[in-house]
């Protein structure tokens, strides 16, 4: 028993020895516990004095600039790490600052304010400018070598990040060459069957001559196709499409405008007379003359206000720019005239209106709003049905007011303006004409507002007055002038 307990002291004894070797505490604090007679401890305990020894004479070496800052408790070892530290948080900072800016440039647009615009701007190249000073910086503070490694890497990122955009575009120009190549290709083929076609039908009831003139018109109009940015293979269909779009606008305005006038309790008789006068004049003095009698119909004054309506935002169609300035545009530089206003007509054909002059108000199309809507709704007019001139005022402000009636409006003035723009995009641009008072009714080139019995105007009716213009297109194809007709003993 005796043994026993010598053995288990002297395992004790030996594990407390090698636990207090290690780093918790210095070893040599324990070198006096150890019994002497163990070689093999001693040699250990020997090499672990000198380790630790060693430790502690390398840490005395340490250069003064890279000694460790354990005292202020913030982590970081080196001056160094601390400038490091600092200039990434001004990065942070200056990055959130110019998003800020960036935010408050976007803003600035919708609703469109100048002023705040050119400030944002400001302050987004403010910052941008303080990121290069930052940027110069890191490069002082690093050696040259890792500042060139860095400088390489962040090169060829931002390459590849520069580039990538402009090979996918040039992907996709290379498919859209190869699309337009082969709509090219299937277009040069129509219009050979077409020429083909067009002088080989001529025979029979029509002279060579009047043959020859068809096809060279033909020949001539699938040439002009060819100078637009987009291929209209049937300018007809896509003119009464325009057409027929202003035709509903009209009808769609001029019936919230009659409604509102029964509203205000207006005398819509007086005020149908006072439109057909406004529209007819006498060929001597030029002054209006008044009716002693009101031609319309009961139930007909929607197209004595439509006519007034027509008459008053058509009027200048025949200027490039409605006579809103004095551009001439369209002669100095046809060519390029006509693909600028195809190209906005094609833009501009799917745009809701009230969008796009909430971020552009002051653009061509909306001085063009500005001046029809002035024209067509005089300040008593509007006083009377609204109470007040409040759309008036914003209008003459440079504003577009989001009412249902400037709404309404918008819907009609963006139908004219893209008729307009397709008129002028062609060669040449197609006539307008409209049916003068006591004018001959032409079917040909006239259709009545009022309808017949089976569909025809009867004998002995004439022009009462024009309700909406038609057109003479350039391949010879006429859109039809809508007119009110009366009895010839009327007018």
């Amino acid at each position: 028993m005796a043994n026993k307990a010598s053995n288990l002291s002297d395992l004790i004894q030996r594990v407390t020895g090698s636990c207090l070797l290690h780093p918790l505490g210095s070893a040599r604090h324990y070198a006096d516990d150890i019994t002497d007679d163990d070689d093999s401890d001693y040699e250990e305990r020997s090499r672990m004095e000198k380790y630790y020894n060693e430790d502690e004479d390398e840490d005395k070496k340490l250069s003064p600039a890279l000694a460790v800052v354990e005292e202020r408790g913030d982590g970081y070892k080196t001056e160094r790490q601390m400038e490091m530290v600092t200039l990434m948080n001004e990065v942070f900072e200056t990055v959130s600052s110019m998003k800020k800016a960036y935010v408050s440039l976007q803003e600035s647009h919708c609703p469109w304010d100048p002023q705040k615009m050119r400030s944002s701007d400001m302050a987004v190249v403010a910052e941008m400018k303080r990121l290069g000073v930052l940027r110069e910086r890191f490069r002082r503070s690093v050696g040259s070598g890792v500042a060139d490694a860095v400088r390489r890497k962040v090169a060829g990122v931002m390459l590849r990040e520069v580039v990538a955009p402009y090979e996918a575009a040039m992907e996709k120009l290379k498919t859209d060459v190869k699309n337009k190549e082969a709509e090219i290709e299937n277009l040069r083929e129509k219009l050979k069957t077409a020429t083909v076609l067009s002088s080989g039908g001529s025979g029979g009831r029509k002279s060579r001559s009047h043959s020859h003139h068809q096809s060279k018109k033909k020949v001539n109009y699938s040439s002009q196709l060819q100078v637009l940015p987009s291929p209209m293979p049937d300018v007809a269909a896509t003119f009464e499409s325009c057409i027929s779009s202003v035709k509903e606008g009209s009808k769609s305005f001029t019936s919230l405008l009659l409604s509102l006038m029964k509203s205000a309790h207006w005398d819509i008789a007086a005020t149908v007379r006072s439109i057909e006068a406004s529209a007819t004049s006498t060929p001597a003095t030029g002054a209006p003359a008044t009716p002693r009698d009101s031609i319309v119909g009961p139930n007909h004054a929607k197209y004595a206000l439509e006519s007034y309506v027509n008459r008053k935002i058509f009027q200048g169609f025949d200027h490039e720019t409605f006579y809103m300035d004095g551009s001439l545009s369209s002669l100095l530089n046809p060519n390029q005239f006509r693909t600028e206003c195809f190209t906005q007509y094609r833009d501009m054909k799917a745009m809701d209106p009230i969008e796009l002059l909430g971020i552009l108000p002051t653009c061509q199309f909306g001085n063009f709003c500005s001046k029809k809507y002035l024209s067509i709704v005089h300040p008593k007019m509007e006083e009377s049905l609204f109470g007040d001139l409040e759309q008036r005022s914003q209008i003459l402000a440079g504003n577009h007011p989001r009412t249902r009636f400037y709404g309404e409006f918008l819907g009609l003035a963006k139908a004219v303006w893209l008729l307009h723009l397709l008129a002028f995009s062609l060669d040449p641009p197609p006539t307008h004409f409209e049916g003068s008072r006591g004018a001959e009714f032409h079917p040909q080139y006239m259709e009545s507002v009022v309808r017949f019995p089976g569909g025809r105007v009867a004998a002995g009716h004439v022009v009462g007055f024009p309700v909406s213009p038609g057109f003479k297109v350039g391949n010879g194809s006429i859109v039809k002038a809508r007119v009110y007709v009366v009895p010839k003993s009327e007018v």
